[in-house]
């Protein structure tokens, strides 16, 4: 399947980013590879209600069921399944993203710490020479932060920051949510028409 992607999702704030990402690609036929760290499944809870099953498995299903996706389109993976083929050169996804994402992960990602199969997985697109996007979501910036994301930005992967503009007179949370969406959607290359464009006239 050529069409396929990495969605991983880490303790930062910004679960709506993941869930209306993750909608939006299945809506675009992807095959979904979904990582998702201990504590996004807690920040998950906190800000939208959501309590996800335990095993890769049954969070799979719960998944597809959930977006109207085609058995197998989502594909839920632990933390330690080495085996999943996010871990590989010869079998990964081209194209990663990580959001929303800790400075935590972005540190780890940044010095190559692979200790687990969301970190490998950003390890392997990076060496791969694939599209790594990484949705920070923290303020403000340390230095530490800062020079750990222009060290990823050097090595290609592209660092943007959960940060909606308000050109577009965002009337509710969902719209300032897709307009980030819609910029991730951009540069992953999938057509999206979630908001208006920069010079576009309203509808």
């Amino acid at each position: 399947m050529d069409k396929q992607i990495t969605l991983a999702l880490t303790g930062a704030s910004g679960a709506p980013y993941a869930l209306r990402l993750l909608q939006c690609l299945v809506q675009a036929d992807y095959r979904v590879y979904l990582l998702a760290s201990s504590a996004a499944r807690v920040v998950l809870k906190t800000e939208q209600r959501v309590d996800w099953p335990g095993s890769p498995k049954e969070l799979s299903a719960y998944l597809c069921r959930q977006y109207g996706a085609k058995e197998g389109q989502i594909v839920a993976c632990g933390k330690e399944e080495w085996f999943s083929p996010v871990a590989s050169g010869s079998a990964a996804p081209k194209q990663m993203v990580v959001c929303p994402c800790s400075m935590g992960t972005v540190s780890a990602i940044a010095n190559g710490a692979s200790d687990n199969l969301l970190e490998r997985a950003a390890d392997v697109v990076i060496k791969e020479r694939g599209q790594l996007i990484l949705m920070p979501r923290e303020s403000p910036f340390s230095a530490i932060h800062l020079e750990n994301m222009l060290k990823l930005a050097r090595l290609g992967v592209t660092i943007m920051p959960a940060a909606p503009g308000f050109y577009h007179e965002p009337k509710s949370i969902e719209d300032l949510v897709d307009f980030m969406v819609a910029r991730i959607l951009d540069h992953l290359g999938i057509k999206q028409d979630l908001t208006q464009r920069w010079g576009y006239a309203q509808p």
